[in-house]
């Protein structure tokens, strides 16, 4: 097992941890109103998104466009 892989596996912990942690609260605040929970909802939505696409970077379905690095 070398480095690479072990960036691999952690990045995709993280992608998974951050996207589920925004999703849960996102789903706990979104009956709240008021225009600044408004802006918290679009960057609790934001945050899953990025958690989303760093889980796809993280298993090589985003990047290396150009082939192996």
């Amino acid at each position: 097992m070398n480095i690479l892989s072990i960036e691999h596996y952690l990045a995709i912990i993280g992608a998974i941890i951050v996207t589920v942690v925004a999703i849960i609260a996102l789903k706990n605040d979104w009956k709240t109103p008021g225009l600044e929970n408004q802006v918290f909802k679009v960057m609790l939505g934001l945050l899953a998104l990025g958690g989303v696409l760093s889980f796809f970077a993280a298993i090589g379905v985003l990047g290396n466009f150009g082939g192996k690095a």
